[in-house]
């Protein structure tokens, strides 16, 4: 009888997670449209809508570097149709150096699967220097005379501005934007001198001229930008890598949880989206649920390290 019971229970769970989606499925995305997250997003929601048959619908709710976005999500039925393109900023950096966040990162969502990683990015307004040594000896024979521009107060993008003023030990001022769009138009029109912002945001704009990149922020040159130079070859050990993943609200069923993470794989291992995602300077990774979770543990960790080894505060 226990047993009987025990296998129509795992053939009703397993048919839930099959049905799904049965509706139209938003995946918020809590940054402005043009930024690195969207854009991923984008890309896969497409091919889940075709897939899917179902329309996977991506809202922008920008502001507070995430935060509102993703207290939107944590706030929905965990029933799998409200979904969160979550990032460094809004689970790792955010909980590291803003403790008065409206959720807790661990606890209020379910971590699906880790997307894809890819570095931030170091560019300036064409103007303001030609390369990354000119750049710093510029900011250190100008003390407090420039700023950097990031995509928001206790983003990703604003401690890797941070973890650069450190080790250049020089003076710079902090631009804080509502989202990568408005910083990236800003720097492009010489309003902001320089910003760090993710590869993937930035490399339409640099291959167009509009901007300069001067340096990547991973230990290593990127496939994508290949001439150059890693902020490492200048400050070694400069590491900046950004990502993108998706949550759900905690509780939320395994077998859904199972159904995202699955669909996601089987897109990013597409080649032609594959190929994308390089070509944007992003490396496709859709990770299981348990190897997300730890690695978000971990990510978390380090940047808590930084803010507290650089006594970083976030502006009010």
């Amino acid at each position: 009888m226990r047993l009987a019971l025990g296998i129509l229970l795992l053939s009703a769970s397993a048919a839930f997670g099959q049905g799904y989606p049965s509706k139209p499925v938003r995946w918020i995305v809590p940054f402005p449209p043009g930024g690195a997250t969207d854009i991923i997003a984008r890309i896969v929601a497409q091919k889940m809508t075709e897939s899917w048959g179902q329309p996977v619908v991506v809202e922008n709710r920008a502001g507070a570097a995430g935060a509102i976005g993703s207290d939107a999500v944590a706030k929905s039925a965990p029933d799998g149709y409200t979904i969160l393109m979550g990032t460094t900023s809004t689970h790792a950096v955010g909980p590291a150096i803003n403790p008065k966040l409206p959720y807790n990162t661990l606890t209020d969502f379910t971590p699906i699967t880790l997307v894809a990683t890819f570095p931030n990015v170091l560019v300036g307004h064409p103007s303001t220097a030609s390369s990354l040594q000119e750049l710093i000896a510029l900011l250190k024979a100008n003390p407090g005379k420039y700023a950097f521009g990031s995509s928001g107060a206790g983003s990703s993008t604003h401690l890797t501005g941070e973890l650069f003023k450190l080790m250049t030990q020089t003076d710079i001022n902090h631009i804080p934007y509502k989202g990568t769009g408005p910083l990236l138009n800003d720097l492009m029109a010489g309003h902001v001198s320089f910003a760090f912002d993710q590869i993937t945001a930035v490399m339409s704009a640099v291959q167009a001229g509009k901007m300069r990149a001067l340096g990547v922020a991973s230990l290593g040159r990127n496939p994508a930008l290949p001439d150059v130079p890693a902020i490492a070859e200048v400050l070694p050990g400069f590491e900046a890598t950004a990502w993108v993943g998706i949550f759900a609200p905690a509780r939320m069923p395994s077998e859904i949880t199972s159904r995202i993470q699955n669909e996601t794989q089987r897109i990013v291992q597409l080649p032609d989206i594959a190929q994308r995602m390089r070509e944007l300077g992003a490396t496709p990774v859709a990770s299981a649920p348990a190897e997300f979770t730890a690695f978000v543990r971990h990510d978390t960790g380090k940047w808590r390290d930084l803010v507290r080894t650089a006594k970083i505060k976030i502006e009010q």
